[in-house]
């Protein structure tokens, strides 16, 4: 049985996540962590489970927890998920896996040492949406891949005009970055599992509309291992009447259309003509990349599809945009 400690309770183990590990079968939720006391007891208390602290150490110390969930600000993923190992206690922690790279290499490097695993929240890996593009890709209904492009523009958030009570997904210091870090992680580890590892990227980044210290605006260009080309643009202070979410999968023998975040129908254009596809996602959407680490926890199943390694490369990749290497031009 996995018994989890949850070190954060905010409003991702509401839904996304926190009923998951309850509901699959050789794992239960014995203990929460929040800094405030009270909010912490009031979610153990609103969730059925039976301990609460305000202290990490106190809960990854706690004997009956032998798996610790790390649901915080990227800001404190190496320090929880480090201490967590050390404690030989195995951890499945938040996006993106930390602020840097380097501290992602921080934790893979404590994982060898201790031998306890670590998995990272890129559920987007183990979802029936993406399994059935990655099976559209794989049986060659595409033929040879050669372009992949993101297309990506939300309008500000509400809080984002109010500097008293920006998000901390715009605070460098916590995020590691702005939005692009928080959102655009999902659409890069997705392609990382639908192509293999990105290899060259290149990157500019923009602040537009001054509404916060971060980048608003973001245009990339990739290269993946396979030899495939990829780009992609990101507008976290687009209109309200331009939300856009779309990757386009470009083949010699057609052409995918899927969205990440609004699962919208998946589109496959070929000489056939257009066919859709529609895929059922579960309530809690982390729950198949819960129920895959639980199962391989209990010693049975294979690895997880979304462990500290692949979800490093993401961290990678993002700096790689984030770097703006530029020629001198004489």
């Amino acid at each position: 049985m996995v018994r989890w400690g949850f070190i954060g309770c905010g409003a991702v183990t509401e839904k996304k996540s926190g009923p998951a590990f309850s509901k699959v079968a050789g794992s239960e939720v014995v203990a929460v962590m929040r800094r405030d006391s009270r909010k912490a007891e009031e979610y153990a208390r609103q969730h059925g489970i039976g301990k609460w602290y305000d202290n990490a150490e106190d809960l990854i110390n706690d004997p009956e927890v032998n798996a610790v969930y790390v649901a915080t600000p990227p800001d404190s993923h190496v320090e929880y998920t480090v201490a967590a190992m050390r404690a030989g206690k195995p951890v499945y922690v938040e996006k993106p896996m930390a602020v840097s790279y380097e501290e992602c290499l921080r934790i893979n490097k404590v994982s060898r040492e201790t031998g306890m695993p670590c998995f990272v929240a890129y559920y987007r890996r183990t979802l029936p949406y993406f399994l059935r593009v990655k099976q559209l890709i794989d049986d060659g209904l595409l033929g040879e891949i050669s372009t992949v492009q993101i297309r990506f523009a939300i309008p500000p958030y509400k809080d984002d005009y109010n500097r008293e009570t920006l998000p901390w997904r715009v605070k460098k210091d916590i995020a590691g970055a702005g939005y692009f870090y928080d959102l655009a992680s999902h659409q890069l580890d997705l392609l990382d599992y639908l192509f293999d590892e990105i290899i060259d990227a290149y990157g500019f980044t923009n602040n537009v509309a001054g509404l916060y210290e971060v980048e608003d605006s973001v245009t990339a260009a990739f290269r993946f291992k396979s030899g495939v080309t990829g780009s992609g643009s990101w507008s976290f202070v687009a209109p309200a009447n331009s939300r856009t979410d779309l990757i386009d999968i470009t083949g010699t023998k057609g052409k995918l259309t899927c969205s990440t975040f609004k699962f919208s129908p998946i589109l496959l254009e070929t000489s056939k003509g257009i066919e859709e596809f529609h895929e059922q996602n579960p309530d809690n959407i982390q729950y198949y990349l819960i129920e895959s680490i639980v199962n391989f926890l209990n010693g049975h199943g294979t690895e997880p599809v979304s462990t500290a390694i692949s979800a490093s490369r993401t961290n990678w990749v993002m700096e790689l945009i984030f770097s703006a290497r530029r020629l001198n031009i004489k």
